[in-house]
């Protein structure tokens, strides 16, 4: 029976309508973005709200340190994605099982060596950014308390990926919506009841970590599939480790880099004042619901990718590529479009300060309808990573996205320094970066052309 549930929430990737597949594995990652995002806001309301502006700041102020450190590892699962979703594409049963077997125990394995690093290395890292003394004492705790719940944290992200790269994208909502609810409530208790501040909210998203890592692990291990995760099976296969971390780690370390090249972007930004600085953070955080949401097309293209080449189904990749393209374009421009549109309406639940509600105006402006440009890019590299290439579009990614922009900081952004001209840096690097990918991925699909299989004459039909 468990099997035949399981059944139910698969997707078969390598036949049958392309773009009808890509929409309904798309939306509920889309829905699980912007559902994350929900509750994570909900964190910041409750503290700022009930437990004061030092414990906002405590919480806000190691947000870039967390991610910086925790991105490496959340990078593995994509190449957890990207093994599973190849050897069931292939039907490669064996194959298929150890991987699985292998990335939890990877995940268990990072989040015990990050508690570690977040207990040991909190204060002195914090230090190094510059926390404020009074702030420090409260930033540490918060996050000595996150780190303690990273492996719970890691299994349900690569438990999620495994699930995504079989198809699933609904159970893992499912579990995020139950544990974001409790994480919701557990704050408001912790916080208002029992004035616990920033280790309430802390504790209450450890402890929603736990459940949602109990609900992923428990739906692994009670399929019948061949993704069955056995507690008596749990050991590392070197050469499927090797191919996780083959394609994982340039993933992760793309994601920490562009968190260190985000700085000089801020700090830039911090010279015109903090009005400006009030109105940026507003427009990026409106920005974070666009973006999540055209990365689920992302994630999308890697897993479908990742079946069909397992299949050997090439021909039917470059369909995928350019439906997700397609897909990405639409969410980007309704959704960037939207957020013109309503910018003022936006920006005021953040603040009611006119100049801080134009100068996020301003921003949205330029980033939000050139957005779906991000998204092209981004479809790109999961298109790439899907065929086992990692290194090349880390290499082109931190080249066109990252260190053009540094340069761009350091001649056009110094000769005329503008808000104008450095918000325009994102959608130039986004395009070159786009077009670089591209012929990368060309390149790639002649080096594997030689096995393709052939399609029907009709397999656009839908």
């Amino acid at each position: 029976m468990a099997g035949g549930r399981s059944k139910s929430y698969e997707m078969d990737m390598c036949s049958g309508p392309i773009f009808v597949k890509i929409v309904v594995f798309a939306i509920p990652l889309i829905l699980s973005g912007i559902l994350q995002l929900l509750f994570n806001a909900a964190d910041i309301i409750v503290v700022g709200r009930f437990a004061g502006s030092q414990s906002l700041a405590a919480v806000g102020s190691t947000s870039a340190l967390i991610n910086l450190l925790v991105n490496v590892f959340i990078g593995l699962s994509v190449g957890a994605n990207v093994m599973v979703a190849r050897f069931y594409g292939a039907g490669q049963q064996r194959d298929l099982e150890e991987t699985v077997h292998t990335a939890m125990v990877m995940a268990a394995a990072g989040g015990a060596i990050l508690i570690g690093v977040g207990v040991i290395l909190a204060d002195p890292l914090l230090k190094l950014m510059g926390t404020p003394d009074d702030v420090l004492p409260l930033a540490a705790l918060y996050m000595k308390i996150f780190f303690v719940g990273m492996p719970v944290n890691l299994l349900y992200n690569f438990g999620s990926a495994i699930l995504r790269a079989v198809g699933d994208t609904k159970r893992p909502l499912y579990f995020l919506l139950a544990a974001g609810i409790v994480n919701v409530l557990l704050n408001l208790f912790f916080v208002i009841v029992l004035s616990m501040g920033v280790a309430g909210v802390a504790l209450a998203t450890v402890i929603s970590q736990c459940i949602s890592a109990y609900l992923i692990v428990r739906c692994l291990m009670k399929t019948d599939a061949g993704y069955r995760l056995d507690v008596k099976k749990l050991r590392v296969v070197k050469n499927k480790a090797r191919s996780i971390v083959k394609i994982g780690l340039p993933a992760g370390l793309q994601g920490a880099i562009f968190s260190v090249s985000n700085v000089l972007i801020q700090s830039s930004v911090n010279s015109f004042g903090s009005v400006v600085m009030a109105g940026n953070t507003a427009a990026q955080n409106i920005e974070g619901f666009v973006y999540t949401s055209m990365n689920a097309v992302y994630q999308t293209a890697l897993s479908f990718t990742s079946q069909n080449f397992g299949a050997k189904q090439y021909v039917r990749m470059k369909k995928i590529l350019v439906y997700c393209l397609i897909l990405t374009t639409m969410v980007g421009i309704v959704m960037g479009g939207g957020a013109v549109v309503l910018a003022r309406q936006l920006l005021g639940i953040y603040s009611s300060d006119g100049d801080v509600i134009r100068y996020g105006t301003y921003r949205l402006t330029i980033i939000g309808t050139t957005y779906c440009i991000c998204g092209l890019m981004d479809c790109m590299v999961g298109a790439l990573r899907g065929m086992g290439y990692s290194v090349m579009p880390m290499i082109v990614s931190l080249t066109g996205a990252c260190a053009l922009r540094v340069v761009w900081i350091y001649t056009i952004f110094a000769m005329n320094r503008t808000l104008q001209t450095l918000y325009i840096s994102y959608p130039v690097s986004w395009g070159i970066t786009f077009l670089a990918h591209l012929a990368c991925y060309i390149i790639v699909l002649k080096k594997v052309k030689q096995v393709m299989v052939p399609v029907p004459a009709n397999h656009w039909a839908e």
